[in-house]
């Protein structure tokens, strides 16, 4: 569903459009910070209302729970509706939060009501067809790295609600590795042991890693699973 011939690494395009923060371009914007882009089939629709109230609970730094704001992590939301419809039903996501509906949403959402956006990246699911017949947007995530290269797509149907915790946990491994030489096993989670790719030799994981190199006896008696405590998490 990305656009055609854009891979991991890519630079992630520097779009511009209008969203419930003004107009926006998309470098600018995230400035030196990660980004998540995820977009939506419509406006007022019972998935898309709770995974944007989700998305609100995790995302302000005064929130009980701001997650994204702590992993320097800015998100914008997408969906193929008017500024005017995004205005009124973020009141709704609100209401749906138990938080006032006046006020601030915490995040931007981009209107694309001309499908531009999401034809250019890609995203239109063209099983999932609004009342006129158009085709909807899917459940796209995209995570951006400071250097506004695309470092992971997850694609959804639109019958299927996304995993905030999951997202967040794909983000930690993402920035753990971006400055460590390691890997994330199967079901990893911040704080749990990582893993020492097969390309680093063994006479210099002593010095890339102090606290220490497990390895798993296997019936290959081959060396290659081989882990070590997670290092400090560099997050900008």
């Amino acid at each position: 569903m990305l656009m055609p011939g854009m891979l991991l690494g890519d630079v992630f395009p520097n779009f511009e459009a209008d969203s419930t923060f003004g107009r926006m371009k998309l470098h600018d914007f995230l400035g030196d910070c990660w980004g998540v882009l995820f977009s939506h089939p419509g406006d007022f629709t019972p998935v898309c209302t709770t995974e944007l109230g989700r998305a609100a609970q995790l995302s302000p730094e005064d929130s009980p729970q701001p997650q994204f704001n702590k992993r320097n992590v800015k998100l914008i939301a997408l969906s193929v509706d008017s500024l005017e419809e995004h205005h009124d039903w973020s009141e709704d996501i609100m209401a749906y939060n138990n938080t006032e509906p006046e006020s601030q949403f915490p995040f931007p959402i981009i209107a694309d009501d001309r499908r531009e956006l999401v034809e250019k990246l890609g995203m239109l699911d063209p099983e999932e067809k609004d009342r006129s017949g158009m085709p909807l947007s899917a459940r796209c995530v995209f995570v951006i790295g400071p250097d506004k290269r695309l470092k992971l797509s997850i694609l959804y149907p639109a019958s299927t609600g996304r995993n905030f915790d999951e997202i967040l946990r794909v983000i930690d491994s993402l920035q753990l590795t971006a400055h460590n030489r390691v890997a994330t096993p199967v079901d990893w989670k911040a704080g749990d042991s990582v893993m020492v790719p097969p390309s680093i030799p063994e006479q210099d994981t002593l010095t890339l890693f102090p606290a220490g190199v497990y390895t798993k006896d296997l019936p290959s008696g081959k060396k290659y699973l081989r882990y070590t405590p997670q290092p400090n998490t560099h997050q900008h």
